[in-house]
């Protein structure tokens, strides 16, 4: 453009807009330009690597560089391994019913522990939301959905059919299993939001006198 309409570079620079220093500028050389080579082929043979361990790898070829600068060339080149972003469940907030007697809502939570020998233990506690009555507390080191039904089952053999029943969204909970025998046996099924364990009070409270005077004692 200068040399073909006879315009200076200050001329030039103006008319388009253009600070002259970024007319000038020439970039470096990229000094990086071997590093990036061999990390790109080193990423294609461990594609699970992380920059840490490809960074160890260097090491062995000779190729010596800082964490950083290799952290830095694997982001710029995107050869970290893709993490896939959990779905978080969305669910609407329960509305807490009126409770006026015995049966109308059972709430359901596990409880968490372990035996002196690493052994780890889980407990199906049962609240009746109205009455604030525990009939039944299971404990295994392992509880299924279908031992989660079975207990229920014995305790509606003893008290009779629960309206409502109030639980999180464990896989015990959310299995086919017991949603089929919920639907069976006519059971209404609310699962309280995630991250909001007070929605199910009722079963934390009685959880945390349990822990508290059982648990913590043995």
């Amino acid at each position: 453009m200068m040399g073909e309409f006879h315009y200076s570079e200050r001329q030039a620079c103006k008319l388009l807009a253009l600070d002259r220093s970024s007319y000038r500028y020439r970039p470096r050389p990229d000094h990086n330009a071997e590093l990036r080579r061999v990390l790109i082929t080193l990423a294609r043979q461990k594609p699970r690597y992380g920059y840490r361990r490809l960074c160890a790898l260097l090491e062995r070829r000779g190729c010596r560089a800082s964490p950083q600068r290799v952290y830095r060339v694997d982001s710029q080149e995107h050869l970290a391994v893709r993490r896939l972003k959990r779905k978080r469940l969305v669910r609407p907030a329960p509305t807490g019913a009126l409770l006026s007697r015995a049966n109308q809502e059972w709430a359901i939570d596990f409880v968490t522990d372990g035996l002196v020998t690493g052994r780890g233990l889980r407990m199906l506690t049962v609240v009746d939301s109205f009455t604030r009555e525990c009939p039944a507390i299971e404990v295994d080191t392992g509880l299924s959905s279908r031992r989660v039904t079975r207990v229920l089952e014995w305790i509606i053999s003893q008290r009779g059919t629960p309206e409502v029943i109030r639980c999180d969204n464990g896989p015990e909970f959310t299995s086919r299993h017991f949603l089929v025998w919920c639907e069976e046996r006519g059971v209404r099924l609310i699962h309280i939001q995630p991250g909001r364990p007070m929605q199910n009070g009722h079963v934390e409270s009685f959880n945390g006198r349990f822990r508290d005077e059982c648990l913590n004692h043995h």
